[in-house]
């Protein structure tokens, strides 16, 4: 039973009306000052698709007698179903209301990991009930069961009911993307959280045992249409969850930002594959605009990054090994204290700020914008230079200083204001540290080579705020700004020192 001979206009019209608003959302996503207008028309577009679809489920509403399938009822059959749904709804809404209001902004890298999970595993679990009861989604078709090994199912009056081998496509792609959705975010989500080492974790002969394994998924999809035994389709998903174990766990700390956009990208096709099981336009939307934007995205990181978007994918840019081994190098450095950033920052005629996930921890944005603003006022010009990846996960930063109601027009991204470093005064890092450390450009032993920087080495003076020499990037390399000529060490939680800044300001 297909949506588009079965579901009336009024649906279709609905469901590209909620189609629109997502596209409205991700281009109002794309700009701070636009985001929350980009937020609002999400979550109209999802209360249409939603609500759409429980009218069209109501009991009766969608009973359709399609020859030669005889009559099929509707999804939800009675209203102690839809109750239970609503139930559900509730209860899922109330603990994502209860985790935004409650979860800290250094935590949304880890959460946005979780909720990539969720939705890779919902995928897998639609999957699973298709393909368990394949009638109740209208996915099969009657062949003479004399020209068919059944396979366990029974057959009446000489035909036998399958799933059609299309849906068997759709279904068995649908689970892979999602399983490894669910594993691949589980493993990112311990990383982050600090429960599983950020180090890469590199198996022997991790290459051959991916492609192995890739081999044996897609092999196996391609058996199950003309095989639909459940040792096949659960064959299929459980090594779709041992290849999204595989594929992160080589990933280190550092490339963790790339790692949540692409698995971004595979929550919404592993979606777009379950809309064509469950012949939902809206989830085919949803998921195939999910998909896109996150692989867009995945690819514009890489290239930030100087990383291969193949090798992305494949699970296998993780490998490096650390030349610092998370332990700093013990060389001579300079150390300063408040008041004389604030005498070096008064004298200065422009003054750019590079933020990081040292910011985030210490929750350090608000008085940052407070030191921002004394500085203005004291006729210095004051910039926020934005790496791609700085933090935990793509606009981790501008989310920190849009939240601080840093005006739009100061904060700018790497290609933007590189060129400015060389003619700035005072380069003011708070917790940045791989994204500003030169040996990326010249060590060719470091993980993060070739990694574009910022060129904050270039100002006249360097400050930089950091909790202790002790502790290194979350790509485990030490930086060698610290030890540089122009650079003045601010050794001091990031929040209480930007605060003891503020005060010699004056």
């Amino acid at each position: 039973m297909h949506e588009a001979a079965a579901t009336p206009a009024w649906v279709l019209l609905a469901y590209l009306v909620a189609g629109v608003c997502f596209i409205l959302a991700l281009r109002g996503l794309s700009n701070p000052e636009s985001s929350r207008r980009g937020n609002r028309a999400g979550m109209i577009g999802m209360a249409i698709a939603v609500v759409t679809t429980l009218i069209t489920h109501v009991p009766g509403g969608l009973a359709q007698c399609t020859p030669p399938y005889g009559c099929q009822s509707a999804w939800i059959t009675d209203w102690e179903t839809i109750a239970e749904i609503m139930g559900a709804i509730l209860i899922g809404g109330g603990i994502g209301l209860v985790t935004a209001r409650k979860i800290q902004m250094t935590a949304m890298p880890q959460l946005v990991a979780a909720f990539h999970s969720l939705v890779g595993m919902a995928a897998v679990l639609v999957g699973a009930a298709a393909f368990l009861n394949p009638e109740a989604f209208g996915i099969t078709q009657l062949i003479p069961s004399g020209f068919l090994h059944l396979q366990g199912r029974e057959a009446y009056g000489g035909v036998a009911s399958i799933i059609n081998p299309v849906s068997r496509v759709e279904m068995g792609l649908g689970v892979a993307i999602g399983a490894i959705t669910f594993s691949g975010s589980v493993i990112a989500f311990l990383k982050l959280n600090g429960n599983m080492s950020g180090k890469p974790i590199l198996l022997p002969l991790r290459h051959v045992i991916n492609l192995a394994t890739l081999a044996a998924i897609l092999g196996l999809i391609a058996y199950f249409t003309m095989d639909q035994s459940p040792w096949v389709f659960f064959t299929v998903m459980g090594l779709s969850f041992a290849i999204g174990f595989l594929l992160i766990i080589p990933i280190g700390g550092a490339d963790m930002p790339v790692v949540i956009s692409m698995l971004n990208s595979y929550s919404g096709w592993a979606a777009a594959a379950m809309g064509f099981t469950l012949h939902n336009s809206a989830m085919i939307i949803t998921g195939a605009l999910v998909g896109s934007s996150g692989a867009i995205l995945s690819y514009i990181m890489c290239r930030a990054m100087n990383r291969s978007f193949i090798s992305v994918i494949a699970g296998g840019f993780g490998g490096a090994t650390s030349s610092g081994d998370a332990a700093a190098i013990d060389r001579p450095y300079k150390r300063g204290s408040a008041e004389d950033a604030a005498f070096l920052m008064k004298q200065a005629d422009q003054v750019i700020i590079v933020p990081g996930y040292g910011m985030a921890v210490s929750q350090a944005q608000h008085a940052l914008k407070e030191m921002g603003d004394k500085l203005k006022a004291e006729g210095v010009r004051v910039k926020y230079a934005i790496h791609p990846v700085a933090g935990r996960m793509p606009g981790h930063m501008n989310v920190l200083l849009a939240e601080a109601n840093v005006p739009y027009d100061e904060v700018f991204e790497l290609e933007d204001i590189n060129s400015e470093f060389a003619q700035t005064d005072v380069a003011f890092v708070i917790g940045a540290n791989d994204v500003t450390n030169p040996a990326a450009k010249t060590d060719k032993s470091s993980p993060i080579y070739g990694m574009p920087v910022l060129d904050v080495e270039k100002a006249r003076t360097v400050l930089f705020v950091k909790r202790s020499m002790g502790g290194v990037g979350y790509a485990g390399v030490d930086n060698e700004l610290f030890y540089r000529d122009n650079t003045m060490m601010l050794l001091a939680d990031a929040k209480k020192m930007v605060e003891e800044i503020v005060k010699s300001l004056g």
